[in-house]
């Protein structure tokens, strides 16, 4: 019996579901996605929001196939980057689709013969960025699959980059809305995993998606716990991070950190390898090759830490990232969520760590400032950046402030650092008086503005050279602070930046007084801080086990993603084993192959037969086909 008729078949083999069983190996749709596929396979447009690892490529990949099978031709997919082709190719590849990328690390043989493949109708879908799409060699054979009706749907991935309000604008991604104005009757989908109300209204209108049907899914990752550390020596606190929560008996696990500059990439990753980890730097100043190398090794190997700048990220379908780290604060909450959202694609626990203090402000305020865009950008920019500041100094839960800064109301998760341990909170409202009152002081004495570390050292009453030299020690504020620690008073400055009643001016960051500031000088506004943490608690135990299977290293840790028994266990270890044998041989990432919830499933269920194993989800025809025997054989070994 050949292996698609192990598959129960809908009516028709073009069907949607028909597609997703076979080729894909799924028994059903997940959330919306049938609805989705359901107005594209209809030829409507379609706007989709929704959170990674939710099942986004198959919104338009499914439709891809099933308009092929019914002679409507070939898909387009745009793409931003090289990487996300190739893996996406990869896997279509493995699962038995005819896809193929148009790209430059094609050679000119290569590339024409893709391109004759494309013009004979042979190919389901086609990857290509936009840069390449506009070109007019590439429209017009564009304007030959269409003229003979074999262009048959345009899926635009990460639809955010049209939109210059949104984290990662892509200015190549404008010209897109030639493609609706050229050919108007092909139906479009457009995706992204981020995109506030600003950002959705720019992709719609730049991408002329007036008339789709926009579907917005929830942007909740529950398996993702969120926890910003106030900083202090952050690369030690990375490392001890690091060690309690992702280092078990089977190594390191695999994580992104973040940082905002190139220098700081190499040095944070020469500081782990030095601490015995494997940390590979990854940024645009370093060569091609070198950063080709290093994301390979990232997707196929286990237990590589790659630290970069926002350059990496974007389309890694990686589905075992068990942690992203920032050790510098996000311009503002959807690169956040954006950067975050990596981590724990496979829906088993994972953890989003951060660390910033007073200077991540400062710096993130004099970017927008200095930047040469119009006013009204930076306002909104500002905004945005408030928006996060306000989720990194939330007392209550971080995910309910974040999933409501895309609209969206919860409830507190139980999964995140203040639901695990609630943050004492004072009242600061006469510390940041007399804050307030030595900047002030400070300005009016000397006629210009001074930073955090003077105004601190005037309120601790620290007669330095540069206090005494502006006479500061003379002010009514030196000293009133004196029973306050210089790390307090970090904390409070840092706060009332990012609440608004302290403004950061000019190229030597000087402190001075917002609008606001008057109401809390007079008494009219009370203010509420956090307590500074001295050093990260570890999560109690209970609620930490709320989003999967145990808290701390435990839940971030190599398990598989069901509980198996010891021949359960062992089961899984061998199909690891034999998953990757095989992703060197056709040179994949092991993930590629199959997921680690598929290997589990096959673990669990033990099957004996072709047939029991084509019931597994994940195991679609092709690979049954490809593989079934040799994981029988695994099986029974």
């Amino acid at each position: 019996m050949p292996p698609a008729a192990l598959f129960t078949e809908p009516a028709s083999a073009s069907a949607p579901l028909a597609v997703l069983q076979q080729v894909f190996g799924y028994p059903a749709f997940r959330g919306q996605q049938a609805a989705i596929i359901a107005q594209v396979c209809g030829g409507g447009d379609a706007l989709v929001l929704m959170p990674t690892g939710g099942g986004k490529s198959l919104c338009y990949q499914v439709p891809a196939i099933a308009r092929h099978r019914q002679g409507k031709g070939v898909t387009l997919v745009v793409s931003p980057l090289i990487a996300l082709m190739h893996d996406q190719v990869g896997a279509l590849e493995e699962a038995g689709v005819q896809a193929a990328f148009l790209n430059s690390t094609l050679d000119g043989d290569e590339a024409r013969r893709i391109e004759r493949d494309l013009l004979a109708g042979r190919l389901q879908l086609l990857y290509a960025a936009p840069e390449r799409i506009l070109t007019p060699r590439f429209l017009a054979m564009l304007d030959s699959l269409h003229e003979r009706g074999l262009l048959g749907l345009v899926a635009i991935d990460e639809a955010h980059c049209v939109s210059q309000w949104g984290h990662d604008f892509r200015e190549e991604y404008l010209g897109l809305s030639l493609l609706h104005e050229r050919f108007a009757e092909v139906p479009r989908i457009a995706l992204t995993a981020t995109a506030d109300a600003h950002t959705r209204a720019d992709i719609i209108e730049r991408l002329a998606l007036g008339d789709a049907r926009v579907f917005v899914d929830s942007f909740d990752r529950p398996n993702i716990r969120y926890t910003i550390v106030e900083k202090d020596d952050a690369r030690k606190q990375l490392l001890r991070f690091l060690r309690e929560e992702h280092d078990g008996p089977d190594g390191m696990d695999a994580g992104i950190v973040y940082c905002q500059s190139r220098k700081k990439v190499e040095e944070t990753a020469a500081y782990l390898s030095e601490q015995g980890l494997v940390a590979l730097p990854y940024h645009a100043g370093l060569d091609a090759d070198l950063r080709r190398r290093h994301q390979d090794r990232f997707l196929r190997e286990d237990g590589i830490v790659m630290v970069a700048t926002i350059a990496f990220g974007m389309g890694i379908d990686k589905p075992d990232v068990r942690f992203v780290a920032h050790l510098d604060l996000p311009k503002n909450i959807e690169g956040y969520y954006q950067e975050t959202g990596r981590a724990g694609r496979d829906g088993a626990p994972a953890n989003a760590w951060m660390a910033y203090g007073l200077a991540d402000v400062v710096n993130q305020r004099r970017m927008i400032d200095e930047g040469e865009a119009g006013e009204d950008f930076k306002r909104l920019q500002r905004g945005k950046l408030e928006a996060l500041l306000a989720l990194a100094e939330a007392h209550g839960c971080r995910r309910v402030r974040l999933l409501g800064y895309f609209g969206e109301a919860s409830q507190d998760c139980g999964n995140c650092d203040n639901c695990l341990n609630p943050p004492a909170v004072w009242d600061a409202t006469e510390a940041a008086r007399k804050a307030l009152s030595c900047i002030y002081r400070c300005r009016q004495a000397s006629g210009f503005g001074f930073g955090s570390g003077h105004v601190i050292d005037v309120l601790r009453g620290k007669s330095t050279d540069k206090v005494v030299q502006r006479g500061h020690d003379r002010l009514s504020t030196f000293g009133i602070g004196s029973d306050t620690a210089e790390p307090q008073w970090r904390g409070v400055l840092r706060q009332l930046v990012a609440l608004g009643h302290i403004q950061v001016e000019g190229e030597y960051n000087t402190l001075a007084l917002a609008d606001s500031a008057r109401a809390v000088l007079k008494g009219d506004e009370s203010v509420l801080l956090r307590v500074a943490a001295e050093a990260p608690p570890k999560p109690r135990s209970g609620k930490a086990r709320k989003a999967g299977s145990g808290g701390g290293k435990a839940a971030a840790g190599k398990a598989p993603p069901l509980p198996l028994d010891e021949a359960g266990l062992a089961r899984y270890a061998a199909l690891k084993a034999w998953r990757a044998e095989a992703a060197r041989a056709h040179n994949l990432p092991a993930y590629v192959v199959f997921h680690d919830a598929t290997l589990a499933e096959m673990a669990r269920a033990a099957p004996t037969s072709l047939a029991e194993l084509a019931v597994v989800s994940g195991v679609g025809a092709k690979k049954l086909d490809a593989y079934g025997a040799a994981i029988l054989d695994v099986l029974q070994a």
